[in-house]
């Protein structure tokens, strides 16, 4: 039986843990080959050993993706060795400082939207001429609900990531009338490392999954997935348009 994802090429940030080590997985498992990138060489070795006992392939990329020459590169070499690219999920983020505002340091601020935001802006630059080269190019954003809730002492996070809905949001409305289709996904409180440091005190057995979340995650990368510039909630098991404030 021909797997759903079959001949696709799928491009993930932050796949070494998590969220995008499970999204990786559920891709690869769905037929996609997998360009996974990751700061820790480690969690990707051990990613590409669990795609392979699934039957699937993967290609590492360390990359930290506050590295905008070395995104750059990676795009140069996905056009030489593929000529294009089917899927990218946009994973890839860290936390920051958990402070009051007036407590944070510029440094700190600024080291959240250069992964968060910039990287995320570098990789729709260099990855946007690929994906127009494939017949039904997909991206996906991991978003938060941060994003509007506007959480407490977590000011950077949260910033970051309402700039990076509204990156993602114009990029899927300058290419509403080709064939790629741009969305946004909030996966909410998840087990991942990320949110135990936040709630330290959380049990985490009262949390999803990453590989829960990530079964949500797959339709939006395939060719039949039709919409563009949603919002899929997980939580909720809902798509959503945004809507200006009232």
């Amino acid at each position: 039986m021909t797997k759903p994802l079959a001949d696709r090429i799928a491009l993930v940030t932050g796949a070494s843990r998590g969220i995008g080590f499970a999204t990786a997985k559920a891709l690869a498992k769905a037929g996609a080959h997998i360009i996974a990138t990751a700061r820790t060489q480690g969690g990707l070795e051990e990613l590409d050993d669990e795609i392979r006992k699934d039957g699937g392939s993967a290609t590492l990329v360390p990359l930290n993706l506050t590295d905008s020459d070395g995104i750059a590169r990676l795009g140069a070499g996905l056009y030489e060795r593929y000529g294009k690219l089917d899927i990218l999920v946009g994973n890839a983020g860290v936390l920051g400082p958990s402070s009051p505002i007036g407590h944070i340091e510029l440094k700190a601020f600024n080291d959240v939207m250069a992964v968060n935001v910039s990287a995320n802006f570098q990789l729709i630059r260099c990855m946007e001429p690929l994906l127009k080269q494939s017949d039904a190019g997909r991206a996906v954003f991991i978003t938060s609900g941060a994003a509007n809730k506007a959480t407490a002492y977590v000011s950077p996070y949260a910033a970051s990531k309402a700039a990076l809905e509204t990156l993602v949001r114009a990029w899927a409305q300058e290419t509403a009338n080709t064939p790629l289709r741009v969305n946004l996904f909030n996966p909410g409180p998840v087990r991942t490392r990320m949110r135990a440091t936040l709630m330290p005190g959380e049990d985490p057995e009262t949390l999803d999954t990453p590989e829960q979340v990530a079964e949500f995650i797959v339709p939006l990368c395939a060719p039949d997935w039709t919409e563009t510039g949603k919002f899929y909630d997980y939580k909720t098991r809902s798509l959503m348009s945004f809507r200006s404030p009232a």
